[in-house]
């Protein structure tokens, strides 16, 4: 069942990816809204991580630079927004070489180490890029991938596009906390949400990601444990990911209460500088806290919900810090808890 952690890190990339399980509703929507030559000019895409947000993004980017007239024929008779991969627009795109398209995401600082939030700089390239001359195709498309790692001064920054878009322009932000976005960039967007895949849509996704088949059984046993998500099961085809992902979730369901020699044990589990054991324990915190923020158990106050969301963003902070400056881990696994003990007294 052990299968190498790299498994996951080889994933190919959204903008690489023409293929799509599931969210056929959603493509049905976007669709239809370019099949219209109406689309709105901004979409914000929600939805848990991994379920295929940005691969939608890309996919509906491909076809509009692909099929530059929303009224043609092909258009018009298109099941979907399938671009084939060896069409001329699809390569580009997975080159990075399109003039239409522009992605706002991360970067690395002049250390080489990866920022923590999209900056204003960065943003400040889209008001360039949508202030430009229409690339040779007519249409112009951002994907900001994600909204949620915009800082203060980025966000406003993106607003200002978002206020007065230019004609024949597209933004697609995704977002995995739609929440927390703000209203001004909210009431500006298009909301299109995303739900969990099934279990056999996570198993085909995965698989197409990594060229493995849909029925081995390491893939079907992260896809079962995954909640819909292909980036969870992605990370979780290590067995000893697995392993871990269930370690925590079942310290985390003893809260406030935990044994600190299990605690021990599992900051040990987390030693070394192997990304897969780290992002089992993020992915299992980030689940169970995400649940809890949904729906609530009926005998948490309002109070408790409202640290709780605060313990969230101080937990994300911390783990962003232990990931861009591969820090101990082992303090991470005891701040994390000692938060949520707190929080859940």
């Amino acid at each position: 069942m052990a299968r190498a952690p790299e498994a996951a890190v080889n994933a190919a990339h959204p903008k690489d990816t023409t293929s799509l399980s599931g969210h056929r509703e959603a493509e049905a929507t976007l669709l239809a809204a370019y099949r219209s030559g109406r689309i709105p000019h901004a979409w914000l895409i929600s939805g848990p991580k991994g379920v295929g947000k940005a691969t939608l993004a890309y996919r509906l980017a491909r076809f509009v630079l692909a099929h530059r007239d929303p009224l043609s024929s092909d258009v018009q008779s298109a099941a979907s927004l399938q671009v084939e991969p060896t069409h001329p627009v699809a390569r580009q795109i997975s080159t990075g070489a399109h003039g239409g398209l522009l992605t706002l995401e991360r970067s690395v600082n002049d250390k080489g180490i990866m920022r923590n939030v999209i900056t204003v700089d960065e943003t400040r390239e889209t008001i360039a890029f949508f202030g430009s001359t229409a690339a040779i195709d007519g249409w112009r498309v951002c994907v900001v991938d994600t909204v949620d790692e915009l800082n203060a001064n980025a966000a406003n920054a993106l607003l200002k596009i978002l206020e007065e878009p230019p004609q024949r322009s597209i933004l697609l932000l995704i977002t995995h906390a739609p929440g927390k976005v703000l209203p001004t960039i909210q009431s500006r967007c298009r909301k299109l949400a995303l739900r969990p895949l099934s279990v056999a849509d996570v198993a085909a996704a995965a698989a197409a990601a990594i060229n493995l088949a849909s029925d081995d059984p390491a893939l079907v046993a992260a896809s079962e444990v995954a909640e819909g998500s292909v980036g969870r099961a992605l990370g979780l085809l290590d067995g000893e990911a697995l392993k871990l992902h269930q370690r925590t979730a079942d310290l985390l369901n003893t809260l406030p209460h935990v044994d600190p020699r299990q605690l021990h044990a599992l900051g040990d589990a987390l030693g070394g500088s192997d990304r897969a054991p780290l992002a089992a324990f993020l992915d299992s915190v980030d689940r169970w806290m995400s649940e809890r923020l949904r729906i609530g158990p009926p005998e948490v106050s309002l109070a408790q919900l409202a640290r709780l969301a605060e313990v969230w963003e101080k937990i994300n902070r911390a783990a962003r810090d232990v990931e861009s400056f591969n820090l101990d881990r082992k303090p991470l696994v005891f701040s994390v808890f000692d938060l949520l003990s707190e929080a859940t007294r």
